[in-house]
């Protein structure tokens, strides 16, 4: 269970889907990643993940892996599926070129010793042998029968059928044949004067004609074709040619219905493997996909932790993916982050100072977690362990809604119910300014009750504010632990390093000291300073 609904652009998801659209090499990748989803299911998330680790290793020690000619061919394929069509050329030899792709990365695969990359040995056999098919399908005779038939340039050859060689050389002599007949008649008609210089043989409506200058064009024994736009010059076809010319077009159609016979053998022969062809093609469209996470991993430094079937977030150099990408173009890299949360030690409550990178922290976890589900590489310390949680609930940002006229606090107020009643111990909750929106007092205690609900439901979460008494209830609460994002007070700058076991400070009196603000306003304000928030600065000062 995912909450909410626009989860994904909550956490920048959706710019990590867009950036591995991207890098797909063609639709057949791109559908892969359009159709990539969150999964809860320990098996199905550990699978993704060993064929991305298995590519990437792979990959290593193939630097010619084909990257070309992964064409989407999915449409020829439906077409030729139908008794009575044919495909055309251009479709033929993009079947012919993504192919001999296929077949090579087949090859290579077929070539490893076996148990040396498991998951994609299998996804090979599987390739070779769909479901429906209890024997392996052959590639080679489809790949050797389209290759005889087509040359590299996509065109039939002339030796695809005895027929078509012989309407093809016939063909050939008597174009030759006019062309020879017509050079010489452009001789003469050039020493007559009859041309304009620059003017060469050129064709109209399909046959050879020869420019003739207009007041000309009766000397020229002939017919006329057509005339240029100023009416300066005519295109006329000699007489001497005529006949023969009318044999080119005759020998044309021939050559053109034989082809489309040819065309029709094909595409009867390769209509039984369709099946067969639309699995190679899904193979295709998987080794784009997945080629494409081990890029992502590549660009943001990613790893494949450890994944354990329980809920467990063991994380060492924990880096948020979106910020590493932003960051590298910048030639800045991000504050790494170690976090750990465990059955006894399940509810992190953080606070600090604004833009102290408590609302990055949420979403950097979030972000990671999300992806690892999804099957991606992310940027953690290899000797990560990485849990499953099949729930996943976020209130990060304002969720104002104008339509349903709720404030922002009505808002949260509404996330919160949703998080109290289906949080589980299969949950994770990242929350973001916990409690803030309304009243201050006010605000705090139902911010408390909340968290104590969440803390007896066993979910696990990462919490953000700056309520003083949810500092206090987190050191007084088994299962509940304290943590700040580290501040440089001395210079009033973020350190966005994440420090477990004690609480922040917004170091509020500090920043209003450093920019100036007078001191008996200053000395004012830490007598009204409620006991519970001078409770706490003894405490945190203890802690210091």
């Amino acid at each position: 269970m995912l909450y909410p609904k626009n989860i994904e652009q909550k956490l920048g998801f959706d710019s990590i889907r867009q950036w591995l659209q991207d890098a797909c090499i063609s639709p057949l990748g791109e559908d892969f990643v359009k159709k990539l989803k969150f999964s809860d299911d320990f098996g199905t998330i550990q699978k993704r993940l060993q064929q991305v680790d298995e590519l990437t290793r792979f990959l290593q020690l193939e630097p010619g892996f084909p990257t070309q000619n992964y064409l989407d061919m999915r449409q020829a394929l439906d077409l030729a599926a139908v008794p009575g069509t044919y495909l055309d050329e251009d479709q033929f030899f993009g079947i012919k070129l993504s192919l001999h792709t296929i077949h090579q990365i087949v090859q290579l695969f077929a070539q490893t010793e076996p148990g040396s990359f498991p998951m994609w040995q299998d996804l090979v056999q599987q390739a070779q042998r769909p479901e429906a098919t209890p024997t392996k399908v052959e590639w080679l005779p489809i790949i050797q029968k389209i290759d005889q038939t087509f040359d590299e340039r996509g065109q039939v050859r002339d030796n695809a059928s005895p027929e078509l060689y012989d309407i093809r050389r016939k063909l050939a002599s008597e174009q030759a044949q006019v062309r020879r007949t017509l050079e010489r008649i452009y001789r003469t008609a050039r020493n007559s004067g009859w041309i304009g210089e620059e003017m060469t043989l050129t064709v109209r409506n399909g046959r050879l004609v020869i420019p003739v200058l207009a007041e000309h064009k009766r000397k020229l024994r002939g017919f006329v074709h057509d005339e240029s736009a100023t009416g300066q010059m005519a295109f006329v076809e000699p007489a001497e040619v005529l006949e023969a010319n009318n044999e080119i077009r005759d020998l044309e159609i021939r050559e053109r219905r034989e082809v489309i016979k040819i065309l029709e053998n094909l595409t009867h022969f390769i209509r039984p493997q369709v099946p067969s062809l639309r699995r190679a093609y899904f193979f295709l469209g998987l080794v784009d996909f997945i080629r494409a996470k081990v890029l992502l991993g590549q660009e943001i430094q990613a790893s494949i932790p450890l994944l354990i079937d329980s809920r467990l977030i063991q994380w060492q150099q924990a880096r948020h993916p979106g910020l590493v990408l932003a960051f590298r173009k910048l030639g800045k890299s991000v504050v790494p982050l170690d976090l750990h949360l465990h059955e006894n030690q399940r509810v992190l409550l953080v606070s600090g100072p604004n833009a102290g990178g408590k609302s990055v922290l949420l979403k950097t976890i979030g972000l990671i977690q999300y992806m690892v589900q999804c099957g991606l590489p992310v940027p953690l310390s290899p000797d990560s362990t990485v849990g499953v949680f099949k729930r996943l609930f976020i209130d990060i940002g304002d969720e104002q809604s104008i339509e349903n006229d709720l404030s922002t606090y009505s808002s949260h107020l509404t996330n919160m119910r949703h998080f109290v009643q289906h949080a589980n111990a299969h949950a994770l909750f990242l929350i973001d300014e916990f409690g803030t929106g309304t009243e201050p007092t006010l605000g705090g205690a139902i911010a408390e009750a909340i968290l104590e609900q969440l803390v007896k439901s066993k979910a696990m979460g990462v919490v953000n504010t700056h309520y003083t008494n949810l500092k206090v209830m987190a050191d007084k609460t088994e299962g509940v632990i304290n943590g700040a994002m580290r501040f440089d007070a001395e210079h009033l700058e973020p350190l966005y390093q994440l420090e477990v076991g004690k609480p922040g400070s917004s170091f509020a009196l500090e920043v209003a000291q450093k920019i100036g603000l007078p001191s008996h306003i200053l000395k004012a304000a830490q007598k009204k300073l409620g006991h519970q928030q001078m409770d706490f600065e003894n405490m945190y000062r203890d802690w210091e």
